[in-house]
């Protein structure tokens, strides 16, 4: 049979043969892709995990740090203990203090008082230096009611073991009562917290803030 000239030629069949080679060549190339996706997949898991645990430690520290930062910021509170003495303790009960310097205004030409397991006010410290900054300022002998003079308190404390320092201005809340014969004497109130300060600067903000007490009257 003659073949027909109109009628296109037939691709020749392949072998057997070459048909597998091309099917395996397809599984190759696609078991490829899937080695690279699984190790994009798993390279993703592994820094997703590394990225989480990241967050988390960040978080941790800066929980502690906050809790760190709440533990060495003192803040002191005080008990009447006979009206003449403030026994003061530290707010936070994980606290400890060791010692103390109260410092007073410079005008009353006082020393700093030093307490060492027992932190306290006493009203003998400063009473007739008081009384006389009083007079000399045209202050009534007797309080008009809870009168106030500051004071600088540097406090050594520890948390945890950690030793740490703290200065604060403190304002003093007392009265001045006159007894017959006996005459005027201060009886303590408690105390309140003004301000936290540099150690340089204690001195300078304490005689600032007693002359505008003065001043007020």
């Amino acid at each position: 049979m003659s073949k027909d000239p109109s009628r296109p030629d037939s691709p020749a069949p392949q072998p057997r043969s070459a048909e597998a080679a091309a099917a395996r060549r397809r599984w190759i190339t696609l078991g490829e892709v899937l080695a690279v996706a699984a190790v994009l997949i798993s390279g993703l898991t592994l820094w997703n995990s590394w990225s989480e645990r990241r967050e988390s430690e960040a978080v941790k520290t800066n929980e502690a740090q906050k809790a760190n930062d709440r533990a060495s910021r003192l803040v002191l509170t005080a008990s009447s203990a006979g009206k003449r003495v403030l026994s003061l303790k530290p707010a936070g009960a994980e606290q400890s203090v060791q010692d103390q310097t109260i410092a007073f205004p410079t005008a009353l030409g006082i020393k700093p008082a030093q307490t060492t397991g027992e932190p306290r006010i006493e009203a003998g410290w400063f009473e007739d230096a008081l009384k006389t900054a009083r007079g000399d300022a045209h202050l009534p002998d007797d309080s008009r009611g809870d009168e106030t003079i500051p004071v600088a308190i540097t406090t050594h404390f520890l948390v945890d073991g950690e030793a740490h320092e703290d200065v604060a201005i403190y304002d003093v809340g007392y009265s001045i009562i006159g007894h017959w014969l006996a005459g005027h004497s201060v009886t303590l109130r408690g105390i309140s917290l003004v301000a936290h300060v540099r150690p340089g600067t204690a001195q300078a903000r304490l005689d600032t803030r007693w002359r505008a007490i003065l001043a007020r009257g």
